[in-house]
């Protein structure tokens, strides 16, 4: 059974940096394309970005292009999102994600990902 767990959320002031952590488990990924994903209070999800376990493409939405970074360990089973530059209109719940398909291309939607954790919260005051 596929386990996502994120952690690293918090409340962190403009301009700022924070990581998220995604630790994988249940399975060997080495297959499998991870997401990112964010959801504010009355917003539809968001993409974020995305990276293939296997050789580390990734993919980024428009608003976080330049100031977000995937990364990943494979020894760990562990995805990274850097996040740097921080604006308050980042604030949501970030979210992970798990999609089996590598091979069919990194998705932006979030229908393309079978597995999700819980989400943690990002807060970035002005």
């Amino acid at each position: 059974q596929v386990q996502l767990v994120e952690s690293g959320g918090g409340l962190v002031q403009a301009g700022g940096s924070l990581r998220l952590s995604c630790a994988a488990s249940g399975r060997t990924f080495s297959r499998y394309a991870m997401g990112w994903f964010r959801q504010a209070p009355g917003k539809e999800r968001e993409f974020v970005g995305a990276i293939r376990w296997d050789v580390g493409f990734t993919l980024y939405g428009d608003s976080v292009k330049g100031r977000f970074t995937i990364s990943r360990s494979i020894a760990e089973n562990t995805v990274y999102l850097q996040m740097n530059s921080l604006k308050p209109e980042d604030t949501a719940v970030y979210s992970c994600a798990a999609d089996p398909r590598a091979s069919s291309g990194l998705k932006k939607s979030g229908e393309g990902y079978d597995y999700w954790g819980q989400g943690t919260q990002v807060t970035v005051s002005s």
